[in-house]
């Protein structure tokens, strides 16, 4: 199973995200949850490069992490929610082969 755990602020702010996993809804080239998510992830992140001035850091060890350095500007913001909105859709398809937590978290 793919998990995904999305974290906003308390101002409902998406601070950032990780994905891990693996769906195993099909055989390998043939998963089309794992190529959703992916794509959906890997799409976000480069949008969020080439669109927007938004400082983050990226992990990629047995999966990916995004976090913010500082509160998304208003086009990372929307890119970061329309992700959201795509992991929702995507949960509400195949919610055996995807889980999606959205958490609440503080920054210092």
């Amino acid at each position: 199973m793919i998990t995904a755990k999305v974290l906003k602020d308390h101002k409902g702010i998406i601070q950032g995200f990780s994905v891990q996993g693996h769906a195993l809804f099909d055989r390998k080239g043939k998963d089309i949850v794992c190529s959703a998510v992916s794509i959906l992830t890997i799409n976000t992140v480069n949008a969020l490069e080439e669109f927007t001035k938004a400082r983050f850091s990226l992990e990629q060890e047995d999966g990916i992490s995004l976090f913010f350095k500082d509160d998304p500007d208003e086009k990372a913001q929307l890119l970061i929610n329309t992700y959201l909105l795509g992991l929702q859709g995507i949960e509400k398809e195949y919610g055996d082969y995807f889980r999606l937590s959205v958490e609440e978290v503080w920054k210092c």
